[in-house]
């Protein structure tokens, strides 16, 4: 299964590397994805979907079949809230949300989460 992250304070690149069983694509701007594809982003601002996200998305929305989400809890409601819109504009599960790169619980939520979704698309 592909994953496409996107990072900026490299929380989202250290959960990634976390992870097993999935090969791994940096989001950059020439960047074309012609299969499914989970993407794990991180929020912005007051919420907001980071710019590189919402371009590379605008590319290859067509394949996308869920997204997870960094965040940071002292942001309240605001925390993780570009993954709820993502999932809202593209119609795809939302895996879950995890705070800054991470935890082991964190890992096995995506790792179930990713999982199901594989599961229910065979």
């Amino acid at each position: 299964m592909l994953l496409v992250y996107d990072t900026k304070t490299r929380n989202v690149e250290r959960f990634v590397h976390k992870l097993r069983g999935f090969r791994l694509q940096k989001i950059h701007e020439q960047l074309q994805v012609r299969e499914p594809f989970i993407l794990v982003t991180y929020t912005t601002g007051f919420g907001q979907v980071p710019e590189t996200t919402r371009t590379f998305l605008q590319q290859n929305h067509r394949h996308i079949i869920g997204v997870a989400v960094s965040g940071n809890r002292v942001w309240g409601s605001h925390f993780g809230k570009s993954g709820d819109a993502i999932s809202r504009e593209y119609q795809v599960p939302l895996i879950h949300k995890f705070e800054l790169a991470g935890t082991k619980k964190d890992v096995e939520i995506f790792q179930q989460g990713v999982y199901e979704i594989v599961k229910q698309s065979s």
